[in-house]
């Protein structure tokens, strides 16, 4: 089973997510604040990132507006020029290079089209934006659906790469998903606090 990894150094990968991150914040009409918080969340972030044998997945959590959805979509931009450039070349040809974002709340909306959750659970890279806003349960003609934890299984089960954004603490993540989902978050991701700052203006 493959772990997807930057394949180079650790300052290479720093230096490469700290332009995919300015870049990320300019697209918003920002300007990039390359802050000690920030640099620490690219450094753990590269860190993670060039292991040989990562977690299979990383989980950024904290509080609104301290960058975290910014890292993730810097991470994608990443991703997707070194795809471009042909780096993942010693990853196996049935892992597919590619990470598609899609919201929290999305994920309850595709639960009910079985195509679309079926695709969605399976890709081998997935990223969930704002962990923890959408509802735990839901109907569907009747039936009680726990989309988020059914997808989050799946993709523990097959070791599939997610990163997650999310505002809850672990104790709200274990009261809001149960102890053996949030026992096996500890296995699946590397964890990425981020600082209680907001960047937002």
């Amino acid at each position: 089973m493959d772990r997807f990894r930057f394949n180079m150094t650790e300052d290479d990968a720093l230096d490469l997510l700290a332009a995919h991150y300015g870049c990320a914040v300019q697209f918003r009409h920002g300007t990039p604040e390359f802050d000690e918080y920030t640099e620490k969340n690219l450094r753990e972030l590269a860190h993670y990132l060039t292991q040989q044998v990562p977690k299979f997945g990383v989980l950024f959590c904290g509080t609104c507006g301290n960058g975290k959805t910014t890292l993730l979509y810097a991470l994608q931009s990443a991703i997707n020029y070194l795809e471009r450039i042909g780096h993942f070349k010693f990853l196996s040809e049935y892992f597919k290079v590619g990470m598609r974002i899609v919201d929290a709340m999305d994920v309850v909306i595709f639960s009910k089209d079985l195509k679309s959750i079926r695709n969605l659970r399976s890709l081998s890279m997935l990223a969930i934006d704002d962990l923890g806003k959408e509802p735990t349960e839901v109907l569907d003609f009747g039936n009680v659906l726990s989309p988020v934890v059914d997808l989050m299984e799946y993709r523990y089960h097959h070791q599939l790469f997610t990163a997650v954004t999310t505002n809850l603490t672990p104790i709200e993540i274990r009261n809001k998903y149960g102890v053996r989902v949030a026992d096996r978050f500890r296995e699946m991701f590397s964890v990425i606090s981020f600082e209680d700052v907001n960047y937002r203006k």
